[in-house]
């Protein structure tokens, strides 16, 4: 016959089990490298992030802020927009392309070189010399299902007061085709006609041209799922709009494997 003690002795044996599986399973998910708290995804991410920008000993300003950059692979490589990189630079002044790290005022400063560029995911790799900088972890290449939390973490005003990285936060609104078929021939244009097809992602998040070239990473675990572009897919998918809205757009993760693949890195 069970008694009412014993029932109440189950009921404890139940709670504590149950805390304790939840316990070791938290034990287990931040020994994997995930963190469950945003604050600390942020703070353990930003160390990742840099600034990309050109730099001349003989111009005023010497440093031209041109967007962000993320560090991957090896922590000697970073992945940018293709965009963000000057098309002609100043060699009459020495112009060097160059990314910043560290915060404040007076971020470090390291010549970078081009390794790779994918012109039609609009993607840039670039290395650097030196000490190794913390670098994310990629996503597995599979598409993140719409509803998905996720983060971005750049520079949108710059450096003019300094290099201090701004995180914003929203979720994937939709994954969604980069060309949007037009209903007649007169809603296209050259810049249409000419760009390919490919899944993107439509950020329910607003970013601005210094935040091209940021990581997009999931907001729970810090991996990137995505690369910020800020100019030239909204440029494109605005295009079919009469007033272009605030939203964001991404390239998923998986053009970034394939530019580490050419590259020769994976």
């Amino acid at each position: 016959m069970v008694t009412r003690t014993m029932k109440i002795r189950r009921c404890i044996l139940w709670i504590v089990f149950f805390y304790l599986g939840s316990f070791i399973a938290n034990i287990t998910y931040a020994a994997n490298g995930y963190v469950t708290e945003f604050p600390d995804i942020v703070r353990k991410i930003t160390p990742s992030v840099v600034g990309i920008a050109t730099y001349s000993p003989l111009r005023n300003p010497r440093v031209i802020m041109r967007g962000t950059g993320f560090v991957v692979y090896d922590g000697l490589h970073i992945i940018t927009n293709a965009h963000v990189l000057p098309r002609d630079r100043d060699l009459k002044h020495n112009d060097r392309i160059t990314i910043l790290i560290g915060r404040g005022r007076n971020p470090d400063r390291r010549t970078a070189e081009v390794i790779r560029v994918d012109k039609e995911h609009d993607l840039a790799l670039l290395k650097v010399e030196g000490d190794k900088i913390p670098k994310f972890t990629l996503g597995s290449g599979r598409l993140a299902p719409e509803g998905t939390d996720i983060a971005v973490t750049g520079y949108p005003i710059g450096a003019v007061l300094g290099l201090f990285p701004v995180t914003h936060k929203g979720i994937i609104s939709a994954v969604t085709p980069i060309v949007i078929p037009q209903p007649t021939a007169r809603y296209l244009d050259p810049k249409i006609i000419r760009q390919s097809r490919y899944d993107i992602y439509q950020l329910d998040l607003t970013a601005y041209p210094g935040n091209s070239g940021s990581p997009m990473y999931n907001a729970q675990t810090g991996i990137v799922e995505g690369i910020l572009n800020s100019v030239s897919v909204k440029g494109v998918k605005e295009n079919a709009l009469s007033h272009p809205s605030g939203i964001s757009f991404a390239i998923p993760v998986v053009y970034l494997h394939k530019l580490l693949r050419d590259a020769g890195l994976k």
